[in-house]
């Protein structure tokens, strides 16, 4: 079994909500970075949401107040809330995880390659 699998994606139109949910399995994952990625066909691969294990948070600037990780660490799973979404949304979403040897926030935001466990990715699609 793969150590990260998302599930929750779907279509929806303009204005909806999904959430995704992203199941870890294999280790403690509490102890590691966790986020959100995505890529739309033909753009580069995006940091939607990251969460530290303290349960601080950061986010891309093109979902900020739209979404919202959350983890818990009882079910080693993370969630991302999605609402307001836009047709531009439309992407494969993937959750990862990186060791953490520093803060969370700084490796989303700074250091994306440290995140090196991949799920296999949820569509999701918005019509206007």
């Amino acid at each position: 079994q793969a150590p990260l699998v998302e599930s929750g994606g779907g279509s929806v139109q303009s204005g909806g909500s999904l959430r995704l949910s992203c199941a870890a399995s294999g280790y403690d994952w509490s102890q590691y970075c966790r986020g959100w990625f995505r890529q739309a066909p033909g753009k580069e691969r995006e940091g939607v949401a990251g969460i530290d294990v303290t349960g601080d948070t950061t986010y891309g600037d093109s979902v900020n107040g739209r979404f919202t990780i959350s983890q818990d660490n009882a079910k080693n799973t993370v969630y991302l809330e999605m609402n307001s979404l836009k047709p531009e949304d439309t992407a494969m979403y993937y959750c990862a995880a990186a060791p953490r040897y520093t803060s969370c926030l700084h490796l989303f935001r700074n250091r994306k390659n440290e995140f090196r466990y991949w799920g296999q990715g949820t569509q999701v699609t918005v019509s206007s």
